[in-house]
C-alpha cells in the first residue's frame, strides 16, 4: 500500500589520524593531531596548539569534506536471500556520510571553538553507525554463505581537502555555497589538448550503429532514487535523476512494471531506462526540490537544466560481432563517489561542440560563443554472459581493453551504449567566482562537492526481444538504423 501510494504522490516529480600539525598527505587527507599527551613540553603545546588553530581555520572555512572506504564495491558476491537487506544497509551508509557532512558544513563555529568538536561529535559518531551497519551486513550474507572478511576495516572515515579555493566564496548569486563548485573546478576548453583519437576499424569490426530516440525528459521525470544501486530505498541516490525512456521510475518499480510500462521513445519496443544526474545553473532558482532530499536539502540547488538534445547510439565492437543484451541488464557507468573514492571506475567526459577531441574528466569546461556544453557516457561493452547484475553492479559487466579492444576472458561483446547530452549554458564569469554568470554544476552526493569527475550514467535494458535483434544484426552488417 506505501509503494502504491508512494507513486501515485510522485508521478511527475518522482578519522581524523593523529598526525602531527596540519598536512595534505596521500591523497589529500587531512591530518590533525588532536590528542594532547600529558608529558609534552610547553613549547611542543604552543606548536600544538598553533596546529590545532589551523586545523581548525581549514575545517571551519568548509574546505573539507568527508572521505569513506566504499563498502559496496567490495562485495564480490551477496546470495540473493541477502539481497534486499544488504542493499538496505548500504545505502544507509550513504545516509549516513551525507548526514554527517551535513553536520560538518554546520559546525564551523563549534570547530573553532573546540579542537576536538569534529573528531568527537562528527568523525567518531559515524564510524560508530558504519561498524553496526556492516557488521550487519555481514551476519546477513553469513547466514546463507561465508561471512566476507575484513569489512570491519572499512568503518573508519577521515577529512579530505576539497582542493581549490576556500568554498563559499563569490558564492552569493544563490549556489551551492559551501558546497561547490569553485572556480578551480572549471577550465576554457580551447586550452585543452586533444586527448581523443578516432581509432581505426579493425578487420571483422563491428561498424553499425543503431540511434533510439528518446527525448530530453519533456515530461519532467525526476527522482532521487536509483533503482540499480539501492532498490526499494527512497532518495537512494542523494541527488535528482533525469529519466528518459521508461516512465515507471522510481526505486520501487519491478521489472514487470518496467515491461509494462509507457516509453518516451519514438520507437515503442524500446523500454529502456536510461537517466543521469540533472545539471544546475546556480542562479538561485527555487526548484520543486528546494526543500527535499536529494535536492536543495542535501545541497542540489538552483535550476535543473534540460539537455537540448540527447542522443543515445548503440555501437559495435573493435574486434568482431556482438550479441544480444539479456533483458533487464543493468550497466552503470562512471561513479558517483569519484571524488572520495578514486579514478577506478571514474569515466566522466566533459566537452563543448566543436571540441570534442577534448573530453575532461576532472574539470567543467568553458565554452567558447556558440558553442554548446556536452556530456558524454560511454556505457561497458562486454558481459559475461550469465548475469543482469552483480553484487557491486560492476563485475558482471566490463570494458574492452584500450589497446586491443577484447573482452575479458569470458565475457561477450555487446552493443555499446553511447549517452551524449547537450546543453545551452552561458559560460561562468571566474573572475568573480560566478556572480555575472552562475556556476553550473552536477547533482551529487553532499560530500561529493558537485566535482565534475563523480559524473555518471545508469541503464536498464528493456528492449523487446525482436528490437534487441534487430540492433545486433544492424551492429553486425555495418549499418545505420533506428
Amino acid at each position: 500500500m506505501r509503494r502504491n501510494t508512494r507513486k501515485q504522490s510522485r508521478t511527475t516529480h518522482r578519522a581524523i589520524a593523529a598526525t602531527a600539525g596540519l598536512a595534505l598527505g596521500a591523497g589529500g587527507l587531512i591530518a590533525v593531531n588532536v590528542y594532547a599527551s600529558a608529558h609534552e613540553s610547553g613549547n611542543s603545546n604552543t606548536t600544538k596548539r598553533a596546529s590545532q588553530d589551523r586545523a581548525n581555520q581549514v575545517l571551519a572555512a568548509g574546505n573539507v569534506t568527508i572521505s569513506c572506504p566504499d563498502v559496496g564495491v567490495k562485495l564480490a558476491s551477496v546470495p540473493d536471500q541477502a539481497r534486499a537487506q544488504v542493499d538496505r544497509e548500504l545505502a544507509l551508509l550513504d545516509k549516513q556520510v551525507a548526514e554527517a557532512y551535513q553536520r560538518l558544513q554546520a559546525s564551523a563555529r563549534a570547530i573553532q571553538q573546540d579542537g576536538n568538536f569534529a573528531d568527537n561529535a562528527i568523525m567518531g559518531p559515524l564510524k560508530d553507525k558504519r561498524v553496526a551497519t556492516i557488521d550487519r551486513i555481514g551476519i546477513a550474507i553469513g547466514r546463507s554463505a561465508p561471512r566476507p572478511q575484513g569489512l570491519e576495516s572499512l568503518a573508519s572515515c577521515s577529512l579530505r581537502s576539497a582542493g581549490g579555493q576556500e568554498q563559499g566564496q563569490g558564492q552569493g548569486n544563490g549556489g551551492q555555497g559551501a558546497n561547490g563548485p569553485v572556480a578551480a573546478d572549471f577550465v576554457d576548453i580551447t586550452k585543452a589538448r586533444p586527448n581523443v583519437q578516432i581509432p581505426l576499424g579493425q578487420r571483422g569490426a563491428s561498424q553499425g550503429v543503431f540511434t533510439t530516440r528518446c527525448g530530453v525528459n519533456a515530461n519532467k521525470v525526476y527522482n532521487s532514487d536509483n533503482i540499480i544501486v539501492a532498490p526499494g530505498v527512497d532518495n537512494g541516490a542523494h541527488h535528482t535523476h533525469d529519466y528518459v525512456g521508461n516512465q515507471d521510475n522510481d526505486a520501487f518499480t519491478s521489472n514487470d512494471e518496467f515491461a509494462a510500462a509507457a516509453t518516451s521513445c519514438r520507437n515503442q519496443g524500446d523500454k529502456s531506462t536510461y537517466y543521469w544526474p540533472v545539471l544546475r545553473l546556480q542562479d538561485g532558482t527555487q526548484e520543486f526540490d528546494a526543500k527535499q532530499l536529494g535536492g536543495g536539502a542535501e545541497g542540489n540547488t538552483g535550476r535543473i537544466l534540460t539537455a537540448s538534445k540527447v542522443t543515445l547510439n548503440f555501437v559495435g565492437s573493435p574486434r568482431g560481432k556482438v550479441v544480444a543484451m539479456p533483458k533487464f541488464l543493468r550497466i552503470i557507468t562512471g561513479d558517483a563517489k569519484a571524488f572520495t573514492n578514486g579514478t577506478a571506475n571514474a569515466n566522466a567526459a566533459w566537452s563543448c561542440t566543436g571540441f570534442e577531441n577534448r573530453q575532461l574528466t576532472d574539470k567543467y569546461p568553458i565554452c567558447p560563443q556558440g558553442s554548446k556544453l556536452v556530456r558524454t557516457s560511454k556505457f561497458q561493452s562486454c558481459w559475461d554472459g550469465r548475469s543482469i547484475d552483480s553484487a557491486n553492479h560492476r563485475s558482471h559487466v566490463a570494458f574492452t581493453d584500450p589497446k586491443t579492444g577484447t573482452c575479458p576472458n569470458g565475457f561477450k561483446a555487446i552493443p555499446q551504449l553511447v549517452q551524449r547530452l547537450i546543453y545551452d549554458v552561458k559560460a561562468p564569469s571566474l573572475n568573480d567566482n560566478g556572480k555575472s554568470s552562475p556556476f553550473y554544476a552536477v547533482d551529487g552526493f553532499p560530500e561529493q562537492m558537485h566535482k565534475p569527475i563523480t559524473d555518471h550514467g545508469d541503464f536498464i535494458n528493456v528492449f523487446d526481444e525482436n528490437l534487441m535483434n534487430r540492433m545486433v544484426q544492424c551492429i553486425n552488417t555495418g549499418r545505420k538504423c533506428q
